[in-house]
């Protein structure tokens, strides 16, 4: 499977870079319902020189029951080899997004994030606990890069890398610990606490009433962190296509590609035989999402140029490493204004 999606990756590269690059009066155009990705996708798209936007986003996804690979797993599987299983993982993002763009071939995008998560568990002897953590995510910076805009056709790229402002010892007290917190495993974290490079390459086609895209992407981590440990490197192939059904209102469908590597290193304060979120064996997989949404847009008046978006998303294909909590569905939709 790692193999069929790198070759995908390749051919992808390959289709991008060899679109047609000849001057053409119609340029791809942002002036329209389905002028940006559908609202889960991130730097789907470039602004004109002195151009501005603002967005804020509002992500909710839900991991519930577990997976063995490619299997459905029991509670009673994850408990046959450690003390504890989790049930269940809510988590809510919120992200404050700003773009600004200093030339018309560079745009210039920072985000930042609040997470709350909680994890319902339970015991071998048959016990439930919830654990929860809260606060600020890494800080993401980037700039981007057009290439071409002719033909109704666009192509540009990504370099960006995160600031490690999200904790990575994020602690809670269990039955075990009780009365005193004890620092929670791996997937409750906030951050990464690594400096990570984000590398993509988004191509974009629009016909008169439909839209394509497409987006190569890699989260690349270096070194360790004060945990002596990094979370696994992400690789994603992200395909979309949105109708626009009026002048206001279009809607899209998307499948992405995914490849999780496994955690590298260990946090010496965690117990890897105590739950299986603190094992990172189990970490990591490959993963084929898909999504249906919808995008409304002003074209003119005093709120020109604002957007809603909306889209929801689940898993058709989870092959995990080990044993882990099963994604189900999540939820996406923001608000984004540009002047």
């Amino acid at each position: 499977m790692k193999k069929f999606f790198s070759a995908i990756g390749i051919m992808a590269t390959i289709i991008i870079t060899a679109q047609d690059q000849q001057t053409n009066d119609k340029a791809w155009s942002a002036g329209r319902p389905d002028g940006h990705a559908p609202i889960s996708v991130m730097g789907d798209h470039m602004h004109g020189k002195g151009e501005w936007m603002f967005s804020y986003r509002y992500m909710y996804m839900n991991m519930k029951d577990l997976k063995q690979g490619n299997d459905d797993a029991g509670f009673d599987q994850g408990l046959a080899d450690y003390m504890v299983t989790p049930t269940e993982m809510p988590m809510n993002m919120h992200m404050l997004g700003a773009m600004y763009a200093p030339s018309d071939k560079v745009t210039l995008m920072a985000m930042f994030n609040y997470i709350t998560m909680e994890m319902d568990h339970i015991t071998r002897m048959g016990g439930t606990f919830i654990t929860e953590s809260s606060g600020l995510g890494d800080i993401q910076l980037s700039a981007l890069y057009k290439f071409f805009n002719t033909n109704r056709q666009s192509l540009h790229a990504q370099l960006g890398f995160s600031l490690p402002l999200g904790s990575v010892t994020e602690s809670d007290i269990t039955p075990a610990s009780a009365p005193n917190e004890v620092e929670l495993p791996y997937p409750m974290q906030l951050g990464s606490g690594t400096f990570d490079t984000n590398l993509a390459v988004t191509y974009l086609g629009q016909a008169d009433n439909i839209s394509w895209g497409n987006q190569l992407r890699g989260v690349i981590r270096f070194g360790e962190n004060d945990r002596d440990f990094r979370y696994g490197n992400r690789y994603s192939l992200n395909n979309w296509f949105a109708f626009k059904a009026t002048e206001w209102l279009s809607l899209s469908a998307r499948i992405e590609g995914l490849i999780i590597s496994e955690i590298e290193g260990t946090d010496p304060n965690l117990n890897p035989m105590m739950v299986i979120t603190a094992d990172t064996d189990n970490s990591g997989g490959t993963f084929i999402n898909s999504g249906l949404g919808f995008n409304v847009y002003i074209p003119t008046g005093a709120l020109k140029n604002l957007r809603f978006g909306f889209e929801l998303a689940s898993p058709i294909y989870q092959d995990v490493n080990g044993i882990q909590l099963k994604t189900k569905e999540t939820l996406t939709l923001g608000t984004q204004y540009s002047f």
